[in-house]
């Protein structure tokens, strides 16, 4: 019988929203158990947070560095380490702990900048080590569905592809009122010093464009953007619209803003192929619209008889029981599991895993970089 995978993390103590996710993906199906970590920048956080999360005092640490070292040299040590922190330290302790020879989770954006990313790659790629991460609408069970629909050639050619991700949550000036609630959530992802030169589109944004990625398999060829701070004084953008040219000769655009009164997370992704069209929204997650060309369309039901094994695979339980975001994460945190235990037992990976790599990563940084050069040079084309 395999073991729980060791599983360490850094970030995600006290007040963070994102680590407490990740701790819950890992354990939906059993297949880690958090047992070291740093969880705070601040000691005194990060040592409560420790205690909180039931970890022996021996296997909390000061900072990345010590935990990396020592962890390294026990016979117990960690499996895969976990980076839940703000986007300016996903880089270094990712290199740190690739470097020891560790496998890495690390939360999305993949670094703050695209020379933290393109190091960061060669760094994977000299490891050997298994690197994700984790753009978890990818583990929908119906964004699979899509994406296999899709390789199928359900659709046909693909023509058109609209994503848009829409929230309110920063209408106002959250991060200027530290006694608000969501302030930490605001302040970080407002400041471009930690959260890189995207504001909106760097969060959601890149969902949006990983989501297309994800499902379409296109190449993206250029892009023209208009990215917008509309509450005064914010520093990042709050809204982006963005259009996109694929080497195919497809087209798509893409709307995420977090400025959108009304919306609470809605996420919505359209694929138009010469054959037929499906439509997808996070907020309604079990169903996929699929529309024939000259047949009624149809809706898909995350347990219907003609869903593909790709996403069965995914699904846990009954119809009618709505899966979504944890679960995501769930997902891709199983997909990882699956990888590091084909590594472990067999001294190599060789199932092509479906969960988004460094690679993934890396594009996304420069989908950030990318638009905000466009929307600087007065939604200039540009190449990607």
């Amino acid at each position: 019988m395999r073991r729980r995978l060791r599983l360490g993390m850094i970030g995600g103590g006290q007040g963070a929203f994102i680590g407490a996710v990740h701790r819950i993906a890992s354990r939906l199906d059993d297949h880690y158990e958090l047992v070291a970590g740093v969880f705070s920048s601040n000691f005194e956080t990060s040592k409560s947070s420790a205690e909180e999360l039931r970890i022996d005092p021996g296997r909390h640490y000061k900072d990345y560095e010590e935990m990396a070292k020592q962890e390294a040299e026990r016979e117990d040590k960690i499996d895969v380490v976990a980076i839940v922190t703000p986007n300016h330290l996903h880089h270094d302790p990712a290199v740190c702990f690739l470097n020891k020879g560790f496998n890495v989770i690390c939360d999305k954006p993949l670094t703050l900048n695209l020379e933290e990313a393109n190091s960061l790659v060669k760094v994977v790629e000299k490891s050997g080590s298994l690197f994700a991460l984790t753009h978890n609408y990818t583990g929908y069970p119906m964004v699979r569905q899509a994406r296999e629909m899709i390789i199928n050639n359900e659709l046909g050619p693909i023509r058109l592809v609209q994503a848009e991700y829409a929230q309110d949550w920063l209408a106002t000036n959250l991060e200027a009122n530290n006694k608000s609630e969501g302030y930490k959530q605001a302040s970080w992802r407002t400041d471009p010093k930690r959260s890189g030169a995207g504001g909106c589109i760097g969060d959601i944004g890149t969902h949006a464009f990983n989501l297309i990625s994800f499902i379409t398999q296109l190449e993206l060829q250029e892009l023209s953007a208009d990215l917008t701070s509309f509450v005064p004084g914010r520093e990042l953008d709050d809204n982006a619209q963005v259009m996109l040219r694929f080497k195919s000769g497809a087209k798509g655009s893409i709307w995420s803003s977090q400025v959108a009164t009304g919306n609470e997370n809605g996420l919505t992704i359209r694929v138009y192929g010469e054959k037929g069209g499906i439509f997808w929204n996070q907020e309604n997650p079990n169903y996929l619209k699929y529309s024939p060309l000259g047949k009624p369309p149809s809706i898909l039901s995350r347990s219907g008889p003609e869903i593909y094994s790709v996403s069965k695979d995914v699904t846990r339980i009954p119809a009618g029981h709505p899966e979504g975001y944890l679960e995501g994460f769930a997902n891709i945190y199983s997909d990882v599991a699956n990888a590091i235990w084909e590594k472990i037992e067999k001294g190599k990976t060789i199932s092509k895993s479906i969960y988004p790599n460094v690679y993934d990563g890396l594009n996304g940084i420069k989908f950030i970089e990318k638009t905000v050069e466009s929307s600087t040079s007065n939604s200039l084309w540009v190449k990607f």
